[in-house]
């Protein structure tokens, strides 16, 4: 992308602007392919995984947990509970995919290292591929929308790629990012009775928390908003659109990978004067891209946070 501001900006920047080309590892042909062959095998598998965690009528099939007296106890519809079970759920399935396709799995070291998973070629230990759970529940109050996901930061590893602060490999080292996304209705908080506990003979009359379950598998600048996900972290924000989620149509669609490392890379960095000669900070994709030289039209103008929420997403 071009590094010349636009000439309408009366503004010059006293800091240097990150650049992704600078930052970016170069990608060859080879892992080209394999990129795109490991995206379409992570997409037909997100296709079969609703039967591995659903029932016939669509609910979760896990009901709760269980202790050694045959105690069952139901479990919180908490939106971190659910994610984490999730994961454990899902996890056989992911080590088959995994071996079938000639990669082993890397756990992250810690809890809140990115990403989830690291697929790393069992040929080739230089290719590398990120793929972060990502669960959200659907707003029944909004059809058509959910609550959206953050998707990792944009601080730290984001911008010192070659680091491994909070991160399992530098970022730099994987050929691809991707979003394993989980999408679930949220069972009424009055058919549930967290204080019960069942017998395990009992499993088919507890109603699960969650059910509806929807998988999609795509790039992560694919879904990305420019609005960060939450208030408090440096995380990138999603698209809430159920429909724009599930076809990759984020605010980044006529720009591709490298602007959206470029936007968020100086996410908040950049001092402008406002129309009415105070300082602002460069928070929105359409300033960024006037303050680029490029036209602002290219923001793709989808839905791009849930502002019902105050701008908090799920993980």
């Amino acid at each position: 992308p071009s590094t010349k501001p636009a000439k309408a900006n009366p503004a010059t920047p006293s800091w240097r602007c990150c650049d992704v080309s600078q930052e970016r590892l170069i990608m060859t042909k080879d892992r080209q392919n394999a990129k795109d062959e490991f995206r379409q095998v992570l997409c037909e598998l997100a296709k079969t995984l609703s039967g591995h965690v659903a029932t016939e009528d669509q609910q979760w099939t896990v009901k709760g947990f269980i202790d050694v007296f045959r105690n069952v106890y139901t479990i919180s519809a908490d939106t971190k509970i659910v994610s984490k079970i999730l994961e454990i759920h899902l996890f056989p399935v992911l080590l088959e995919f995994a071996q079938k396709h000639g990669y082993r799995i890397v756990l992250a070291d810690h809890q809140n290292y990115y990403p989830d998973l690291s697929f790393v070629s069992a040929k080739d230990e230089s290719l590398k591929f990120a793929v972060d759970f990502k669960t959200t529940y659907r707003l029944l109050n909004k059809p058509g929308f959910c609550n959206g996901f953050t998707l990792g930061s944009h601080g730290s590893y984001f911008i010192e790629r070659d680091k491994k602060k909070n991160i399992q490999f530098p970022y730099s080292q994987y050929a691809g990012h991707f979003c394993l996304g989980i999408i679930y209705t949220r069972t009424d908080s009055g058919d549930i009775d967290e204080t019960r506990v069942y017998k395990d003979d009992q499993l088919q009359s507890i109603v699960s928390v969650i059910r509806d379950i929807e998988f999609f598998a795509c790039e992560k600048w694919q879904i990305a908003s420019d609005s960060q996900g939450s208030g408090n972290t440096a995380n990138i924000g999603s698209i809430v659109r159920i429909e724009d989620i599930l076809s990759g149509n984020g605010v980044f669609k006529n720009l591709g990978e490298e602007w959206f490392d470029e936007y968020w890379m100086n996410y908040g960095k950049i001092t402008i004067k406002s129309k009415t000669g105070k300082q602002k900070k460069l928070t929105k994709l359409t300033e960024f891209l006037e303050f680029k030289g490029k036209d602002p039209g290219l923001a793709n103008p989808c839905v791009r946070t849930n502002r019902n929420n105050g701008g908090n997403q799920d993980g």
